[in-house]
């Protein structure tokens, strides 16, 4: 073999290694629960105005409204709903992108907030269920067929009194 053989073969198996060893993030790598916290119950419009300007309503029944704000990254932007009795929010809704992984979703909402303490499965798709923290009920629905991925996540109050009859906004789309 003559040294240009071996100059190019030498070159081809550096190139190899070092793509070989590169970090390959998740797509969600970089996405905390923290992102919702301004749109957890007990928050206000106004709060919620200030970092999301751009709002669609929705909803406006009586004292409840519902606006649709969008949620953006580098890497991902979303739709969350967010329900308002008297400017306050009472439950939010957000359809997750297909894209983000399953597992590190799920366990970043055991590692904020304990073990779930309903579990629900039917077929390839699972309901998870926080039923008391701090005054609020979390839901995310996960699902699988070649990989697992998050379906939604959605937070409501469990101390909404004197608002009429507060339907949450899954119970508004599954009517």
């Amino acid at each position: 073999m003559n040294n240009m053989n071996w100059t190019k073969l030498l070159t081809i198996f550096f190139i190899y290694q070092t793509v070989s060893w590169a970090k390959v993030d998740p797509p969600n790598y970089n996405f905390s629960l923290d992102q919702f916290e301004l749109f957890m119950p007990g928050k206000t419009l106004d709060e919620i105005s200030k970092q999301f300007p751009q709002k669609e309503l929705l909803i406006n029944e009586d004292n409840f409204k519902t606006y649709k704000f969008y949620v953006e990254h580098i890497r991902y932007k979303f739709a969350i709903l967010v329900q308002f009795n008297k400017g306050i929010v009472t439950d939010f809704h957000a359809r997750l992108p297909s894209y983000f992984l399953h597992d590190i979703f799920h366990q970043s909402l055991i590692n904020r907030y304990g073990p779930q303490t309903t579990y629900k499965r039917k077929e390839e798709q699972a309901v998870y269920q926080w039923k008391e923290v701090k005054g609020n009920e979390h839901l995310y629905m996960g699902t699988c067929t070649i990989t697992c991925f998050p379906v939604y996540y959605s937070v409501k109050t469990k101390n909404l009194k004197g608002a009429g009859e507060f339907k949450s906004i899954i119970q508004r789309l599954n009517q």
